[in-house]
């Protein structure tokens, strides 16, 4: 099974979050689990080819 770090907090009702390599593309739920769930399905998008020009943050050794 793969994981992924992800950005979550609670805004009032609703909590919010966006995985940290993608973080141009936020998801929201109800509860944690509700969220956790949408930033799945996300993910899928994203992963999947059908959102074009996705934007990602990588990591680069300079020195």
């Amino acid at each position: 099974m793969q994981t992924e770090k992800y950005v979550y907090w609670q805004d009032g009702d609703m909590w919010l979050g966006f995985f940290a390599e993608y973080p141009d593309y936020w998801t929201q739920g109800e509860t944690r689990e509700e969220l956790e769930e949408n930033l799945t399905d996300i993910y899928t998008e994203l992963t999947s080819g059908t959102i074009p020009c996705v934007r990602r943050v990588g990591e680069l050794q300079v020195s």
